[in-house]
């Protein structure tokens, strides 16, 4: 998921419909998120190669040869870089809502106004207050699905207080936005071997529809699924027609999961 998601971002009933198609689904908890390790706020343990090396420590802990990686924004920047690292390990890519992970020397806009303006009007957040928390991020929820397609703010607000509930330290997530990449060299995109599906919004704030396109042109094998209105995450995606995307997607690659 993505910088500060915990795996309750994974809508369960979506995990459950991929599982009942005959798929093994594994969710987990970043570092900093959920019930995972967490560090103190401001001063974390590990880098961005910490948590993409993390994805391949939990397939070795369920014992799994290689997989399926779908991501989410920081997640799938994370399974760009899984795929290039450990490329035995990754038998396709989902990339939803993200951009390149390395640099393509192509000219990328940057984000919407709206997203520009939602943190320059933003109240100040008090990381000890819980409630202060939520509604940050209930707020940066709801500007991330944009007003084309947009989210039911009761629901956001109980997803995000399960998430600040459950969460060991929910103030530790804020180590995700400045946290150290880790300084591991790396191929070109176009070292990625595994069949790749870029989902993207064409309403996203945050990545516009033109880091989607320029994924599936750089990644070799793979094709864009654009989400007419969708902004950014999952959220904003019709669970169904994402779902019937990832099954399609999976299904060629067979006798392992």
């Amino acid at each position: 998921m993505g910088t500060g998601a915990s795996m309750l971002w994974w809508p369960e009933d979506f995990c459950r419909t991929l599982a009942e198609a005959g798929r093994f689904v594994i969710r987990y908890d970043h570092r900093d998120t959920g019930l995972s390790t967490t560090y103190p706020p401001g001063d974390p343990g590990y880098t961005g190669d910490d948590l993409v090396d993390d994805a391949v420590a939990v397939l070795d802990a369920y014992e799994l040869d290689a997989a399926h990686l779908v991501g989410v924004s920081a997640g799938g920047a994370m399974a760009q870089l899984a795929a290039i690292d450990h490329p035995e390990r990754v038998l396709s890519l989902v990339l939803i809502s993200t951009s390149p992970a390395v640099a393509t020397g192509r000219g990328l806009p940057p984000p919407t106004d709206h997203f520009t303006r939602f943190f320059a009007g933003a109240p100040v957040v008090d990381w000890s207050a819980p409630e202060s928390v939520i509604d940050h991020r209930v707020q940066y929820a709801l500007m991330l699905a944009g007003s084309e397609q947009p989210l039911e703010e009761a629901q956001v607000r109980e997803l995000v207080r399960g998430d600040v509930e459950r969460a060991r330290d929910f103030a530790a997530a804020r180590n995700h936005d400045h946290l150290p990449e880790g300084g591991r060299d790396r191929g070109p995109l176009s070292a990625i071997e595994a069949p790749t599906l870029v989902v993207h919004g064409t309403a996203d704030p945050m990545f516009p529809i033109e880091h989607g396109k320029a994924l599936a042109d750089i990644v070799p094998n793979a094709h864009l699924l654009p989400v007419e209105g969708a902004g950014h995450g999952v959220g904003p995606i019709d669970p169904e027609t994402l779902a019937d995307a990832i099954l399609e997607h999976t299904a060629p690659i067979t006798g392992r999961k």
